[in-house]
């Protein structure tokens, strides 16, 4: 099959089941991939696709009341962490990833690093966080001191500063701030270490305690960081110093 199939299928994706502009775009992705990299055809423009629509949507925004009857309802590190998505406005997997030298109780601020796009930033770090988290901090550095007596006690390190610096996956300031319950032994290097927290454990207790607090709005961990943003907007905070805060690349997505 050839460009007249594959445009056919493609429309009919959208004009017959009726699917989304990202699942079309997936299936023109992997189509190409096949006829490109396994087929080894390349394929010509596709002309006379047509193109699911897609549409604009609002976000979901919880109300500081709704916020806080979720954030009571939830336990232990899942409720750290949204306090961080919501005090901090950061994305889930940003709050998966800090590490220990990116918090800085000082200034108050967490920093970003590689978010979205692959960029750096700086973030708030509430005060109503830094006595739960520094506590929270105390318990990881006992685990973690556990682990090194084990000879586990490893982390992985971006790029390539595990060969720079052979040492550092076992330095108390690359840690995970939310680190996995379980070790694993990484294949390559014989090393136990820990991955950080899932962010799975975090997305089951949110929906739980949305559920259980009886709100009918269909929020997510990402919510928190949408109230975030709203509520400061509401508070009259300059938008330009909004977006520096969420990582916007572009003030229009921050004006949504």
């Amino acid at each position: 099959m050839g460009p007249t199939e594959i445009t056919q299928f493609l429309s009919s994706l959208a004009v017959e089941r009726h699917v989304s502009a990202s699942t079309q775009s997936q299936a023109l992705a992997a189509l190409l991939f096949l006829y490109r990299d396994v087929l080894g055809v390349e394929l010509p423009w596709l002309d006379g696709l047509v193109r699911a629509s897609r549409p604009a949507r609002l976000p979901v925004v919880l109300t500081r009341d709704e916020v806080r009857a979720v954030l009571d309802r939830l336990r232990g590190t899942p409720r750290l962490v949204a306090l961080l998505l919501y005090g901090s406005g950061l994305r889930l997997l940003e709050g998966c990833r800090l590490r220990v030298k990116d918090v800085d109780f000082g200034a108050r601020q967490v920093v970003v690093r590689s978010g979205k796009g692959d960029r750096d930033r700086v973030a708030l770090l509430p005060a109503g966080v830094v006595a739960d988290l520094q506590h929270h901090l105390s318990c990881v550095r006992r685990q973690h001191e556990s682990d090194l007596h084990r000879g586990a006690g490893w982390v992985a390190l971006p790029d390539a500063l595990a060969r720079k610096y052979p040492n550092a996956g076992r330095e108390w300031p690359w840690q995970w701030v939310f680190p996995a319950t379980r070790l694993y032994v990484d294949r390559s290097t014989g090393q136990h270490r820990r991955h950080h927290l899932h962010e799975s454990a975090t997305q089951r207790a949110v929906r739980a305690a949305v559920r259980e607090a009886r709100i009918t709005k269909p929020a997510s961990c990402h919510t928190f960081r949408h109230s975030f943003a709203t509520h400061l907007l509401a508070d009259g905070y300059d938008i330009r110093t909004v977006q520096e805060l969420l990582g916007h690349k572009d003030v229009s997505t921050t004006m949504i």
